[in-house]
C-alpha cells in the first residue's frame, strides 16, 4: 500500500496532467510534504526541488518556447515517488 503522502503527490500529478489543478497549487503541495521527505534520504528533497523549479519555470512559457518539457518533468516526479516508496517499504 502507498505511504499517505505519495498518494497524495501521485493524485497530484495526476490532476496537474488533467489539467485540473495548477503548477504553483501543484508546487505547493509537494513542497508542504516535510514528513515524507524527512523520512527518505536528502537526495530526494533535492531533486525534487530541482525539478519543481524547473517545473515553475517552464510554467511561465509555452511549451515551445521552453527548455524544459512539463511532461518530462512529471514523469521524472513520478519516477521519483515510485522510488520513495520502494525505500520507505
Amino acid at each position: 500500500m502507498a505511504h499517505p503522502s505519495i498518494q497524495l503527490l501521485h493524485d497530484a500529478l495526476n490532476d496537474l496532467r488533467d489539467q485540473a489543478s495548477d503548477v504553483t497549487t501543484f508546487c505547493r503541495l509537494w513542497r508542504a510534504q516535510d514528513a515524507l521527505f524527512s523520512r527518505l534520504p536528502p537526495r530526494y528533497a533535492e531533486v525534487a526541488e530541482d525539478l519543481l523549479g524547473r517545473l515553475e519555470a517552464g510554467s511561465l512559457f509555452t511549451e515551445e518556447s521552453c527548455s524544459f518539457s512539463q511532461e518530462d518533468l512529471l514523469n521524472n516526479l513520478a519516477l521519483l515517488l515510485d522510488k520513495a516508496e520502494r525505500t520507505l517499504n
